[in-house]
């Protein structure tokens, strides 16, 4: 460990050095009676004087914000105290510790338990309040890393998750009940080495995605990980239910590599919809030297993550795939109450440069009429991945009839503010501004948790499928 000024140790990305509470925060604005809950952010954040070998190796911090009665009663921010947390190696002489977790990706809530979530170990259970509980387990049933990226069928309740491994097994896939119980562990078969770090779900089919990147034993930063030629591009399509996992079929893709799905759905024609950012070569590398913290950014043109979209036709065997929109952008979001469903509006953060100075936006797209909107934030301001909050009067078919929840991280101020957004309307005034103590690190991701009692919308979406009270 040194302490070497890395780019994630700096500017938007500098961690913060001791745990706070503070209380009864000032609100600009109006908070809606319906924003009664937690925000809460996970991050990456080491200890002063660490410096990781990887920005995914930094240790875990959540942040949270509480809302009630039109109130902002507090901010509080904790360590998510793994064993890693305090340098405990994730390998031993028996093999991987799923308990050396960095809990530094996500942060959910399932069947009543928070969880701070890594992609290589167990999650960790917090409190309500933040404090660490320990590795979880789901009771004995979880012994295999979890995916910080699982996916909660809104209309089952049931989530959906995985393990990815450089080793066999490659991909086991699991399904938790809406109650927090294992239902069913399977190996997938036919994956392979290649990184997965998100998936997708359908009302009747589970979505991997294995692009160009690749275990790779040279790669020293601790996430051994790399672009290879080699590695081919490979949409697989599993049925959901008993037997799923044998009837997978993979269809081979361009090559390049997605971080995060925004959403996927069976079209009218049973076609499967995959939607999500992609880079090729160049934009994976310029993203791993910032991630290691190597020199060398790179300096291709237009390399960054454009929109892609693939169209699985089960019937005759085939995957398309389009660029749908030219700007880079990351971090896609869309309201949950539609995922696994066909969407209108997805969400996402803009980025026009690698410096995290430039004039960031946050944008909707409106996949109906292939339009988009922009909400630039200037110079030194960096919003986070936007949270949807559906309206307590939303009707059917009002999928933005809510609001976007997103913590900017201002340099200019040395301030952070969490920002409340109307989604119909990006370039409307914030519905309110929620003024934080510290300035708060850009962060990874994180979920709206509200309260049992809190007001929720009204109506009920319906589809062949059943359907899920909001």
């Amino acid at each position: 460990m040194t302490t070497t000024k890395k780019p994630y140790l700096t500017g938007h990305y500098a961690p913060v050095v001791d745990e706070i509470t503070a209380t009864d925060l000032t609100v600009e604005g109006t908070l809606p009676p319906e924003l009664t809950g937690r925000l809460l952010r996970n991050s990456h954040n080491p200890k002063p004087g660490i410096t990781p070998t990887h920005w995914f190796k930094g240790s875990g911090m959540v942040h949270g914000i509480r809302l009630r009665d039109g109130r902002a009663e507090w901010y509080r921010n904790r360590w998510v105290h793994t064993p890693a947390l305090d340098g405990a190696p994730c390998m031993t002489e028996h093999g991987p510790d799923l308990t050396a977790s960095t809990a530094g990706a996500h942060v959910i809530e399932h069947a009543g338990r928070l969880l701070a979530l890594s992609e290589a170990a167990l999650p960790f259970e917090l409190t309500a309040d933040l404090e660490t509980v320990g590795a979880y387990d789901f009771g004995g049933k979880l012994t295999s890393a979890m995916t910080a990226h699982p996916k909660e069928d809104p209309v089952t309740g049931e989530l959906h998750f995985f393990a990815s491994s450089p080793f066999p097994p490659f991909l086991i896939h699991h399904v938790a009940s809406a109650d927090g119980k294992v239902l069913d562990s399977r190996e997938v078969p036919g994956a392979s080495a290649a990184l997965k770090h998100d998936f997708a779900l359908t009302a009747h089919h589970v979505v991997f995605l294995e692009g160009s990147v690749t275990f790779d034993p040279s790669e020293h930063s601790g996430i051994p990980y790399g672009w290879s030629e080699d590695q081919v591009s490979r949409i697989g399509v599993m049925p959901r239910g008993a037997g799923g996992a044998a009837r997978i079929r993979w269809f081979e893709i361009a090559p390049g590599y997605g971080m995060h799905f925004a959403n996927a759905y069976e079209d009218a024609h049973g076609r499967i919809v995959v939607e999500g950012p992609t880079v090729g070569r160049a934009g994976w590398q310029r993203s791993w030297n910032w991630w290691v913290g190597a020199p060398d950014r790179g300096a291709e043109p237009n390399s960054g993550s454009r929109n892609r979209r693939w169209t699985v036709d089960l019937a005759a065997g085939r995957v398309t795939e389009e660029q749908t929109d030219d700007l880079t952008v990351e971090f896609p979001t869309i309201n949950d109450a539609y995922l696994g469903r066909e969407h209108r509006y997805q969400y996402a953060l803009s980025f026009p440069d690698d410096l995290g100075v430039g004039n960031h936006g946050l944008v909707k797209y409106d996949r109906s009429t292939g339009g988009r909107q922009v909400l630039p934030f200037g110079t030194g301001r960096l919003p986070g991945e936007a949270v949807f909050v559906p309206a307590a009067e939303a009707g059917p078919g009002d999928e933005d009839a809510g609001y976007l929840l997103t913590v900017v991280s201002d340099l200019n101020a040395d301030a952070s503010q969490l920002l409340v957004l109307d989604a119909t309307d990006l370039a409307l005034p914030p519905v309110a501004t929620v003024h934080l103590p510290r300035r708060v690190p850009a962060m990874i991701h994180g979920s709206w948790i509200p309260d049992a009692e809190a007001p929720a919308a009204s109506w009920v979406l319906s589809s062949k499928w059943g359907q899920a009270r909001l």
